[in-house]
């Protein structure tokens, strides 16, 4: 005799039957389990009616053939941006049942075994049996790497005539290099940062100055206001509008739970105070080179036995996580690259006055590492250049297609003995690579008090980062 079993949520209840033979037990999740995926499957194609704000994306989310990976750190907004983009597809045509989501993050769900997540479209296929005659079915798994397989889940959902996939997670299970090993080639890697200008004039419903507002010296001063406070308060999304010093605790907690979950718990780091040590250095001075080799000798000197290989380590640990970034020194040497110093940058702007260890205001590392966050946006490839004068380029940046384009960044060009620095800088490393475009970013829009070098472009960061803030990703 057939087994049944019967699952009850909403006003529906519904029976699945196994054959014996054809439906071992063994493949059937517990009663529980059951229950709470039936109760997110029937309410799967509701739309988030919170507001969003809308993110501003440098590539396309949407790749055939391929399961689109959200990725970043905790707490940017990777959940909001799943529903921002179910509520675009919706918009675009697509009926909100076809774009099902998802999410493990349910204390129910524990003990959820690979063969649930069959369950879990079958269940989908029953309740709307005609969704991929309407359109293709998109799949938003949120938390996905809290669910056993869900690998091998979303590849079968690829393979599955008109059904797409969109995974995002919180956790290192879930970071960029094992998307692609994971998903065997098949992950489209969207990577999230916290909120760059543009979304956070559009978080704050501020508008974007158009041209007339930003020649102007009142719109030049509004928008500038509006800058400096976002180099100061960051791009969190949780972090706006808190008092500073809820502000200050809750990015503690970010970077404590990122260094304990995403790097100590994950990799097992048997040495967390040495990496716990390299991660307050690395705050408390940002934009700056760092050394494997003087901090190595910084470590023995405090009684902590930890090799070069194990600092490299640790630098790949964070950088995987998310909460830094960095920019190796340009060179055709992929031995060079490795022995000299990297320029390590935080993941957010807001980070730098938490750690800031003298009481400065640091506008001036501030504004480069917001430049760097930005670049990592646009995905180019970013790193610095070390000129045959000694002198230093912050950055000398590589397009999808090739073109080059070198960057300096400079809070204060009014002292004539700092701007002769500058310019002299790229001067020479435009010398090193003749085909770069040289480019000053400085903080405000006020006019110089001399006449900069032919060819050198100079503006405020604040109206690049507009150019690609103005129209919609």
């Amino acid at each position: 005799m057939d087994d049944i079993f019967a699952i009850s949520y909403g006003e529906d209840l519904h029976y699945i039957a196994m054959v014996k033979g054809d439906f071992p037990r063994a493949d059937v999740p517990t009663f529980g389990v059951r229950e709470a995926l039936g109760e997110k499957i029937a309410a799967a194609h509701l739309l988030w009616d919170q507001r969003i704000t809308p993110r501003q994306l440098a590539t396309d989310p949407r790749f055939p053939g391929k399961a689109t990976a959200i990725v970043g750190m905790r707490r940017v907004g990777k959940t909001t941006l799943i529903h921002q983009l179910r509520r675009e597809r919706v918009a675009g045509g697509l009926p909100a049942v076809n774009v099902p989501y998802v999410s493990f993050e349910d204390e129910r769900l524990e003990g959820l075994d690979r063969t649930a997540l069959g369950f879990l479209v079958n269940e989908y296929d029953r309740l709307h049996p005609a969704a991929r005659e309407r359109g293709p079915v998109v799949w938003h798994l949120d938390e996905a790497h809290l669910a056993p397989g869900w690998e091998r889940f979303a590849r079968r959902l690829l393979d599955t005539p008109r059904t797409e996939v969109v995974v995002s997670g919180s956790s290192a299970a879930l970071l960029s290099r094992e998307v692609a090993t994971s998903l065997r080639g098949r992950g489209w890697e969207v990577p999230l940062h916290p909120f760059s200008f543009p979304e956070f004039l559009a978080h704050h419903d501020l508008e974007v100055p158009n041209d007339l507002e930003r020649r102007s010296r009142e719109g030049r001063a509004r928008t500038e206001n509006a800058f400096l406070r976002w180099l100061v308060t960051g791009g969190f999304p949780e972090a706006q509008a808190q008092p500073v010093d809820r502000r200050h605790w809750l990015l503690r907690a970010y970077v404590d739970i990122a260094v304990l979950r995403d790097v100590i718990e994950r990799h097992r780091v048997r040495s967390p105070d040495a990496l716990t040590f390299l991660v307050r250095q690395l705050l408390s001075a940002p934009a700056a080179l760092f050394s494997v080799e003087r901090f190595h000798r910084t470590l023995r000197s405090r009684g902590f036995r930890v090799s070069r290989a194990t600092i490299h380590a640790f630098l790949s640990h964070l950088e995987d996580s998310f909460l830094f970034g960095f920019a190796s020194m340009a060179s055709g040497s992929e031995r060079q690259r490795a022995v000299n110093p990297r320029k390590a940058y935080p993941a957010d702007t807001g980070l730098i006055p938490v750690f800031e260890r003298r009481g400065r205001q640091n506008r001036g590392r501030m504004l480069e590492t917001a430049v760097f966050l930005e670049l990592q946006r646009r995905r180019v490839d970013v790193s610095y250049v070390h000129t045959r004068g000694r002198r230093e380029v912050d950055f000398l940046t590589r397009a999808p297609d090739g073109s080059l384009e070198l960057i300096q960044v400079a809070a204060d060009l009014y002292d004539p003995d700092t701007a002769r620095r500058e310019f002299s800088s790229l001067t020479e490393a435009k010398e090193m690579f003749p085909t770069a475009k040289p480019r000053v970013l400085t903080l405000t829009a006020d006019p110089l008090p001399f006449e900069p070098p032919p060819g050198i472009e100079i503006g405020p960061a604040w109206e690049w980062m507009l150019e690609r803030g103005d129209a919609p990703a």
